[in-house]
């Protein structure tokens, strides 16, 4: 068994889901792998990972919609908001979501269903960079 490390920078417009199944499968294929196991960690706390439907753009519209719902920015109820009503409300919807997903490796590529994509939800409303660090175990 070997392992790769790898990193992926995403320049981000503001709350909305980013597909980047494409760039991690790109390091994957890279990887030269055919079995193994994909780990993906986002090194932030207000943006996260998601596995979603990569095929209907509805259902990205319904999650964001059900997200306002659920955590909407400039609640009163919520203390920490240095950097402005969205604030807060970033760190919770990324707790409630995920910060890092693990992804088998079959064929050479990634096993992921036919509907699936990989995304970066970034939860503030400004532009933000985000790194997505890779980590590929397999043979």
């Amino acid at each position: 068994m070997q392992q790769v490390t790898a990193s992926i920078q995403v320049s981000t417009q503001g709350r909305q889901l980013y597909d980047i199944s494409a760039e991690v499968a790109a390091h994957v294929k890279r990887s030269g792998f055919q079995t193994g196991l994909l780990t993906l960690y986002i090194q932030h706390t207000s943006a996260s990972l998601l596995i979603n439907e990569n095929y209907d753009q509805d259902v990205l519209v319904d999650m964001e919609a059900f997200f306002n719902r659920l955590v909407p920015d400039g609640d009163p109820l919520f203390v920490h908001t240095v950097e402005g009503p969205d604030d807060m409300p970033a760190h919770i919807r990324s707790a409630l979501t995920q910060t890092h997903l693990a992804i088998p490796v079959l064929n050479g590529q990634l096993a992921l269903g036919t509907w699936q994509g990989v995304f970066l939800y970034e939860h503030r409303h400004v532009p933000s960079q985000r790194k997505v660090l890779l980590h590929i175990f397999g043979e």
